[in-house]
């Protein structure tokens, strides 16, 4: 039986993959600058989060793309439970980011302790129960992976 397929790839390699680790750098981030902005009260890292912020939603968005063609390319994929927890995991800590992003850019600093500081250690949380099950999916469902070696 064949491997599950990733649809979205350049030259073999899944794109999703490879896209993936931008928005995660970027939510984690957020959640350090918001706690050097707790620490210090510089506005400087408030400014960052909302950046780090917005550059991880637009991030995000790309790699959902990457990942929705993969699992409506392949039934395989589809029908893993882990796809569907990893996939709505992460829809979930987006919509988070999302509104963490409009209170922000709305409230200015006055958006970050305690809220803010708060969706982002959920979010990263979230990041890593999302993570564990993209690692299932690749170690144990082997979604992705090559079928033979060259």
């Amino acid at each position: 039986m064949r491997n599950p397929e990733s649809t979205a790839q350049i030259a073999g390699h899944p794109i999703h993959p490879m896209l993936i680790p931008f928005p995660i750098a970027c939510f984690v981030l957020t959640l350090l600058s918001d706690l050097a902005f707790w620490k210090t009260s510089n506005e400087f890292w408030s400014n960052a989060s909302l950046w780090l912020l917005g550059i991880g939603l637009i991030l995000a968005a790309l790699a959902a793309v990457m990942g929705l063609i993969d699992v409506f390319g392949d039934a395989q994929i589809r029908n893993l439970t882990d796809a569907w927890l990893h996939a709505g995991g992460n829809v979930i800590a987006v919509l988070i980011e999302l509104y963490n992003w409009y209170s922000r850019y709305e409230h200015g600093t006055a958006a970050v302790i305690p809220t803010g500081l708060v969706l982002s250690v959920i979010v990263v949380l979230i990041l890593l129960f999302t993570g564990w099950k993209g690692w299932e999916m690749v170690y144990r469902h082997r979604v992705g992976v090559t079928n033979q070696l060259p």
